[in-house]
């Protein structure tokens, strides 16, 4: 089980860099809801005793992060009618690099000073730590809404990745809610971002400050 674990937080590191270095909306958007899924059966490995709050998390989490929230992003992106981040604040090449020296630093840091979290839970620290700084990163670098969206969306993702160390601790109803503060937070958004587009036939966000007097 342990191995299992390790494996699925690797592959969401994976799927971090890969993020990072695709400029293809639509892929970023389908790396998102593939680690949706993963951090969705994590839940479910993480702990011997398979409650009702650790279920129902973990079904909530792989069908919002899954395959409603990535498909609210992809309609979104088909009204908009682009594909591309065509001038990120940081290449794509050196924005990966940039991730994949945040999450060596993360980890040899972690690693210099041991774990408290032994077996399973050992990984979940650095990993989330790793998550939101890609995820900051994404948000920072790029300036196509759609992709900031996404960027809130991998930060949310490491910080989720925090929460599963609490998900017995905390109240169903907390994680419940968390979950859809994250649905509406998207659709308002998803919302915005087609008003922005309609109004300003872009959705690079550099051309908001159009609206400064």
């Amino acid at each position: 089980m342990n191995e299992i674990v390790n494996t699925l937080f690797v592959l969401v590191l994976i799927l971090n860099l890969f993020a990072l270095g695709n400029g293809r909306i639509l892929s970023i958007i389908k790396i998102v809801a593939a680690q949706g899924v993963l951090l969705g059966i994590l839940p479910l490995l993480l702990h011997s005793h398979i409650t009702l709050p650790v279920a129902a998390t973990s079904t909530a989490t792989v069908a919002l992060k899954g395959f409603i929230i990535p498909a609210m992003m992809t309609k979104a992106l088909r009204d908009v009618r682009i594909k591309r981040e065509v001038e990120p604040l940081i290449g794509l090449l050196p924005s990966t690099l940039i991730g994949a020296l945040a999450i060596a630093v993360t980890f040899l840091a972690f690693s210099a000073n041991g774990s408290a979290f032994p077996g399973d839970a050992s990984l979940i620290i650095p990993t989330s730590i790793s998550t939101v700084v890609v995820g900051f990163i994404l948000l920072t670098t790029r300036f196509k809404a759609l992709t900031q969206v996404l960027g809130y969306l991998v930060l949310e993702n490491g910080i989720y990745i925090f929460s599963l160390l609490l998900v017995e601790a905390i109240p169903f109803v907390v994680e419940m809610g968390m979950l859809l503060d994250l649905f509406v937070s998207v659709f308002v958004v998803s919302i915005i971002t087609n008003h922005i587009n309609k109004a300003f036939s872009s959705l690079d966000t550099r051309v908001l400050s159009a609206l400064k007097e």
